[in-house]
């Protein structure tokens, strides 16, 4: 490979790592095509994406990146995750990892910050990010409800007085 094509991939690394901050590395020893070709699909599907990148220039990617702490993992084939969101790349790992069993995580970047597989497994148990907005929406729309059928209480009550006060005047007069 040419020193030219080497700088091209470096830098086409560091932007996928700048753009999508969730990373994991993955060993794939022990797939079949297929197997690999299925998770490549469902990485895909959830907007994810699953490259095997050459070790050397994955380094060299992190050193210009600023990113410690993932150079013991490249060594042998390494599976690269990119995400956006890490619960939902942990939640298809967990899922594969149950079906093929010879693919592990060797280890991950939340956020910028170094995590192990028993993390990866961990953040896989948690809901999505979309799940915990659908729970918070949940919980900001049970107090407003509640107020509505107060104030909806108290408005019936009102009326009510207001019907018996006139019945009440039309009654006497």
């Amino acid at each position: 490979m040419k020193r030219t094509e080497k700088s091209t991939i470096v830098a086409d690394i560091r932007a996928r790592i700048a753009r999508r901050p969730n990373v994991y590395l993955t060993d794939f020893t022990g797939l079949k095509v297929k197997q690999v070709t299925d998770l490549r699909r469902r990485f895909r599907q959830a907007g994810l994406e699953y490259v095997v990148l050459k070790n050397t220039l994955a380094q060299r990617a992190l050193a210009e990146a600023d990113i410690t702490g993932l150079d013991d993992a490249l060594a042998g084939p390494t599976g690269w995750v990119f995400a956006e969101d890490p619960v939902t790349a942990a939640k298809i790992i967990a899922d594969f990892q149950k079906e093929a069993g010879s693919f592990q995580v060797k280890i991950g970047l939340v956020e910028g910050r170094p995590v192990t597989p028993e993390d990866v497994s961990r953040l896989a148990k948690l809901p999505s990010r979309t799940e915990l907005l659908s729970q918070l929406a949940g919980a900001l729309q049970a107090p407003l409800q509640a107020f509505l059928g107060v104030t909806n209480g108290l408005m019936y009550q009102w009326v009510g007085a207001l019907e018996a006060l006139r019945s009440q005047r039309s009654e006497s007069a």
